[in-house]
């Protein structure tokens, strides 16, 4: 299924022209981005927690923007660089806000690591309903819509050889997991601590990539089995959700309860435990021993 296409005239399903505008955004952007990656750039560092910013970071997000701003003037764009723009004079009251990460794995790129990729959301009254990520390294994109499924390039994600794999790991207790946690986090943080270490102990390997729209494609696919982030980043994060979320994976908080992928809430409410649904108990478990080791039990 392709967001791009129409059936007579009318869309495929609501918003496939948004879908489609971002598919292509995130491609150019992935074809500027594959093509300089082995060129001289600037970098420069952000924050004083080490993250980087560089030449390449700027001018994916100024393709995408630009890109998005013409094709939807009114809406506010939120990019992971450049910060918010208004939009035009309808923009805050039609409750839309695209959200850009134009490099989701600049310290891989900084390296020469391969491993990185270009993500896009759409969100509506804060809720995520589009949602893209395109890997310029193997060029290929996967994109989802809310409530119409996840896709990629041989069709909908439904998780089914993700699934047999999950099973398989989970019955002999060791799944390949990814991690993410959010900038800045003090390295002395008991639960961040405690949650890294029961997670590797309790997994085949725990993938730190640096790039959490990676590691989110990677789980919607069924390449991985789980996915838990510690205080995440918002910019990434709508994306990454909706597309593991439209391909079945089941998305919870640390403690188990329901979580939400709406964008203005507190990074305390932004940790997370994903996986698909026969992994995900034991995953919570590891989850619970650590907070308890934590104290947070």
């Amino acid at each position: 299924m392709d967001p791009i296409r129409q059936r007579d005239g009318a869309p495929a399903f609501p918003f496939a022209f948004e879908c489609g505008v971002a598919v292509r955004a995130a491609e150019e952007a992935g074809a500027l981005l594959s093509a300089r990656f082995q060129d001289a750039f600037g970098v420069c560092t952000k924050g004083e927690d080490g993250d980087v910013v560089t030449e390449l970071d700027l001018q994916a997000e100024a393709l995408v923007t630009s890109r998005l701003a013409e094709c939807f003037p009114g809406d506010r764009i939120v990019a992971e660089e450049g910060g918010a723009t208004a939009g035009g004079a309808g923009g805050a009251a039609s409750g839309r806000t695209w959200l850009v990460d134009p490099l989701d794995g600049s310290n891989n790129v900084v390296i020469g690591l391969p491993a990185y990729v270009v993500g896009i959301a759409l969100c509506v009254d804060e809720e995520p309903v589009v949602g893209v990520v395109h890997d310029p390294v193997i060029g290929r994109t996967w994109w989802a819509v809310h409530g119409a499924g996840a896709f990629g390039p041989q069709g909908r994600l439904c998780g089914t050889a993700g699934a047999a794999r999950s099973a398989r790991a989970v019955a002999a207790a060791r799944p390949v997991l990814a991690w993410t946690q959010g900038h800045g986090i003090a390295t002395d943080d008991r639960l961040l601590r405690a949650l890294k270490s029961e997670l590797e102990a309790g997994s085949q390997r725990l993938l730190q990539l640096w790039a959490p729209l990676l590691a989110w494609s990677m789980l919607a696919r069924g390449d991985i089995d789980g996915f838990v982030g510690y205080l995440p980043e918002e910019i990434d994060l709508p994306a990454g959700y909706l597309l593991a979320a439209e391909a079945g994976v089941v998305v919870r908080g640390l403690d188990g309860g329901r979580f939400s992928g709406r964008i203005g809430r507190p990074d305390t409410a932004r940790s997370f435990v994903a996986g698909r649904p026969e992994a995900l108990p034991y995953l919570l478990d590891l989850v619970a021993r650590a907070a308890s080791a934590a104290g947070h039990g």
